[in-house]
C-alpha cells in the first residue's frame, strides 16, 4: 500500500482495488479549522482533476479534486457529524471517500510521499 499525491493535495492509498482518497495534512493546515464537508454520492462517476468533494472551512469553501477516474464506493460519514476529523487525522481517519478505479496506471502519474513533500516545499 503506497500513498501517493496529487498537486491540489489530495492523497491516495490503493488496497484491493479500492482507493481511498483524502486532503493531506498540508491542505487541512491552509484551510484551518474545518466545519463542513460535503461529500460525494456512492455511484458517482469521477474524472481525474474533476470536483469530487466540497470542504469548507472558517476561512474558505474548497473544492477536493478527483486524483483519478474511477467510482465511489464509499464514503466516510464520520465526517458529517465530526468534520473536525479532517483537521485531526487528514491522512487517516478524516479520510473522504473510496472509490474504484477505471485505470490504476494513472497512479503513475501521481507523487509518492518525498516528491510530495519537495513540491510543497516549493509552494
Amino acid at each position: 500500500m503506497t500513498k501517493k499525491f496529487s498537486q491540489e493535495h489530495e492523497w491516495i492509498e490503493l488496497e484491493d482495488g479500492v482507493a481511498t482518497v483524502g486532503i493531506t495534512d498540508y491542505a487541512q493546515q491552509s484551510l484551518g479549522d474545518i466545519v463542513y464537508v460535503e461529500l460525494p454520492e456512492v455511484g458517482k462517476k469521477l474524472t481525474k482533476d474533476g470536483d469530487a468533494a466540497v470542504v469548507e472551512s472558517v476561512k474558505a469553501a474548497s473544492d477536493v479534486y478527483a486524483p483519478l477516474d474511477g467510482e465511489i464506493v464509499e464514503v466516510n460519514e464520520e465526517l458529517d457529524d465530526n468534520p473536525a476529523l479532517v483537521n485531526e487525522a487528514p491522512e487517516s481517519d478524516g479520510w473522504f471517500f473510496r472509490m474504484t478505479l477505471t485505470d490504476e496506471s494513472q497512479l503513475d502519474e501521481l507523487m509518492d510521499e518525498a516528491a510530495y513533500k519537495d513540491f510543497v516545499e516549493g509552494l
